[in-house]
């Protein structure tokens, strides 16, 4: 049963105010790439104790210097006290990150559960919501008494490679049916949800708008952006292969040599075999490497053109890109692959392949100007983080505690 749209007007100063939250996240707290998890669980901690729980290693990891170096890190902190970081605690628990064997995940139902209920007991965290953005956080429902049970999916995560996909959807099941609500951030996942659970509310991703919206005003360009010629036509995002139509990239670049493709981002997070050797074969592509999310203003403010060049497959068919609303908050024309998510949003042009694609690049470019950058980011400016957590506390703080004990 669905319980709303994700509309973007909130209801009157609804708000999550003096309550514990166990946020259980599906990456690590400190990264260039904020989620939808960082958004909102660094804002509910100005009026919430939060512990929030780092990534299970829910993929499969390889033997290759970015997993290796997690791997390491997580070693170090597995067993250590919950840190401070931006206002929350931040645990990394020592869980196997071998989910497809049984023995690993026997192991992880003991150790799981006996490290955040230590962690939560050090910070005094009693009856905590348990917010989740992955099912396996169902471990967690005895060790903790959640006085509620939020299960918040942002993403298909049994679609990314490496998952053990089968006992993923197994998981899943079980915990959206016994959650008190679930938030679902794409049609698709609301509505496959919504056979699941009882109560499913659809949330679409938004943007830190005002952030976003300074690109609009004189400042700072990124100096790697602004040493490339312009017409610029960008993307920021992690560069994987999962998500990314690379082909398309290449040929639409091949196809227009005098624009600049610059991606800004890191290249393989969550997909470390990606291969990126179709882009780099072209002149007029440019791999520029991560950005703190702070600085992102200062790229999109010498970008003529937003790019969301997505593969079509199972994974991004039930994505929202948060750098929807970014670009558009910054003020940029947008020309996007044809995501189901997206359909609706008037502002965003479509095109399937290279030459439609290329095409619709041309007409952003010859379209654009000072009056519609400002015309966007107005349209933009109501799809805000904090308008989405005032709607999502709306319906959080409508709903009864559980029994102590008790499930729903």
């Amino acid at each position: 049963m669905s319980l709303g749209g994700g509309q973007s007007s909130p209801a009157p100063d609804p708000s999550l105010r003096g309550r514990d939250i166990v946020c259980v996240g599906f990456a690590d707290w400190q990264t260039d790439l904020w989620t939808n998890q960082h958004h909102l669980m660094s804002r509910l901690a100005r009026e919430n104790r939060i512990l929030f729980v780092e990534s299970l290693g829910l993929r499969q990891p390889k033997l290759a210097g970015r997993d290796l170096g997690r791997m390491a890190r997580r070693l170090r902190r597995g067993l250590a006290p919950p840190r401070a970081v931006d206002g929350l605690h931040v645990l990394a628990p020592l869980v196997l990150p071998l989910h497809r064997f049984a023995a690993a995940r026997a192991v992880n139902r003991r150790l799981l559960p006996w490290l955040v209920r230590r962690a939560a007991r050090r910070l005094g965290l009693r009856r905590p919501v348990l917010w989740a953005y992955v099912p396996q956080a169902e471990a967690l429902v005895d060790a903790l008494d959640p006085s509620l049970v939020v299960y918040h999916c942002v993403d298909d995560i049994a679609a990314q490679p490496g998952v053990a996909a089968e006992d993923f959807r197994a998981a899943e099941r079980r915990f959206a049916a016994g959650a008190d609500l679930v938030l679902a951030s794409a049609p698709g996942l609301a509505e496959r949800l919504g056979t699941i659970a009882e109560r499913v509310l659809y949330v679409p991703n938004v943007a830190d708008t005002e952030r976003f919206a300074a690109a609009l005003e004189p400042g700072p360009v990124d100096p790697e952006l602004d040493a490339l010629p312009r017409p610029r036509a960008v993307f920021t995002g992690a560069v994987v292969s999962s998500k990314l139509d690379m082909e398309l990239i290449a040929a639409v670049a091949r196809s227009r040599p005098e624009v600049s493709f610059a991606l800004v981002g890191p290249v393989g997070p969550g997909d470390p075999l990606t291969d990126v050797s179709p882009l780099e074969a072209e002149p007029n592509v440019h791999l520029l490497g991560g950005r703190a999310y702070e600085d992102l203003p200062a790229v999109l403010r010498g970008a003529d053109v937003g790019l969301i060049p997505y593969a079509r497959n199972e994974l991004t068919a039930s994505i929202f890109p948060m750098k929807v609303y970014e670009y558009l908050a910054a003020g940029l024309p947008v020309v996007a692959t044809p995501l189901p998510s997206i359909a609706a949003v008037a502002e965003v042009a479509t095109a399937a392949d290279p030459e439609a694609f290329a095409a619709a690049l041309d007409r952003a470019f010859a379209d654009d100007g000072p009056d519609a950058r400002a015309a966007r980011s107005r349209a933009a400016a109501g799809h805000s983080w904090d308008a989405r957590l005032a709607e999502i506390a709306a319906a959080v703080e409508s709903l009864p505690d559980r029994p102590s004990g008790g499930r729903r």
